[in-house]
């Protein structure tokens, strides 16, 4: 399910030329599987991620620095292949 959801997403809508008259047709150009993966593990690493911040916060009262660092660059990552894919 969240699999299709982003194989949708990363899909991209080209527009083509198509027979003598150039009329413009639109095209799907599907990303490729290990694209979807590495987004969907990206993503359940986020949210694991993110419930081991949460428990340290609650259990030690305090910021765990390095688990902040990890869901800032998760993000990113995740954030760059998605403009990344819509624009090229």
């Amino acid at each position: 399910m969240l699999r299709e959801k982003l194989r949708s997403m990363l899909t991209r809508r080209i527009l083509v030329q198509d027979g003598q008259r150039k009329k413009l047709r639109r095209v799907e150009v599907p990303p490729s599987e290990r694209l979807v993966l590495g987004i969907y593990f990206a993503s359940l690493a986020l949210v694991v991620l993110m419930v081991l911040q949460v428990i340290h916060v609650l259990l030690l009262g305090s910021w765990n620095s390095e688990l902040g660092a990890a869901i800032t660059g998760d993000i990113m990552f995740v954030l760059g292949v998605l403009f990344g894919q819509k624009v090229s």
